[in-house]
C-alpha cells in the first residue's frame, strides 16, 4: 500500500470519528469544536494525498477508488449530520448527491468504453468549496464563537454566513456538474 493510499485510508478511518464527534454535540457543544478538528484533518489529508500520489507516482487503481469515495463519503456525513439539525436544507442535499451520483455514472460508463474522465479543475474547485463551507459552519454556526458575532453584528451572523455557504456549495456542485457532462457528452453518445 503507497503512502498516498495511507493517507486517503486515515480519511476513511477519520470519518465515523467524525460522526461520533458531531452526535456527542448535544451532550456536549464543544464536541462540535473537536468534530471541526477532525474534518480539517480529514479533509487535508484530501490535500496531502494527491500531491504525494503525483509527486512520487503513486497513482494506483485503488487510491483512484478510494480517494473520490473518502471525499464523497466525509462531504456527505457532514451534511446530513447539519440536515438532521435544520442546518442544511435537504434540497441542496439531494443536488449534491444527484451530482455524484451522475458523474460516478458518467465515469463508469466512459471507463466501459476504455477511458478514464480524470477530476477537473471545477470538481476541486467545487471540493475545496464544499470542505472550506463544512469547517466554517462547524466553527461558527452552534458555538460559542456564532453566538458572540451574532450578539455583536447583526444578530443573524450565522445564519448569512451558512446560506452564502450553502449557496456557494450548490452553484459550485452544479457548475461542475454540467461542465463535467458538457466535456464529456461524446461518451453518452448513441453513436458508435
Amino acid at each position: 500500500m503507497t503512502t498516498a493510499t495511507k493517507f486517503t485510508m486515515a480519511r476513511l478511518a477519520l470519518i465515523p470519528v467524525f460522526l461520533i464527534c458531531m452526535y456527542l454535540v448535544s451532550w456536549n457543544s464543544g464536541m462540535q469544536l473537536a468534530a471541526l478538528f477532525v474534518f480539517a484533518i480529514a479533509s487535508l489529508t484530501d490535500l496531502i494525498d494527491g500531491k504525494i500520489a503525483r509527486k512520487y507516482n503513486q497513482v494506483t487503481d485503488l487510491g483512484k477508488f478510494l480517494d473520490p469515495l473518502a471525499d464523497k463519503v466525509l462531504v456527505i456525513a457532514a451534511m446530513a449530520v447539519f440536515c438532521e439539525w435544520g442546518r442544511f436544507p435537504a434540497w441542496a442535499l439531494m443536488i449534491v448527491l444527484f451530482r455524484e451520483f451522475a458523474v460516478s455514472g458518467l465515469r463508469m460508463v466512459a471507463a466501459g468504453n476504455g477511458r478514464v474522465i480524470a477530476a477537473g479543475k471545477s470538481g476541486k474547485v467545487k471540493t475545496a468549496v464544499t470542505m472550506t463551507g463544512i469547517c466554517l459552519m462547524l466553527f461558527f454556526d452552534g458555538t460559542f464563537f456564532g453566538d458572540l458575532l451574532n450578539s455583536y453584528i447583526c444578530g443573524c451572523f450565522t445564519d448569512i454566513l451558512r446560506w452564502v455557504i450553502i449557496t456557494l456549495i450548490t452553484v459550485t456542485t452544479l457548475y461542475s456538474g454540467v461542465e463535467y457532462f458538457l466535456k464529456n457528452r461524446d461518451v453518452l453518445s448513441t453513436r458508435k
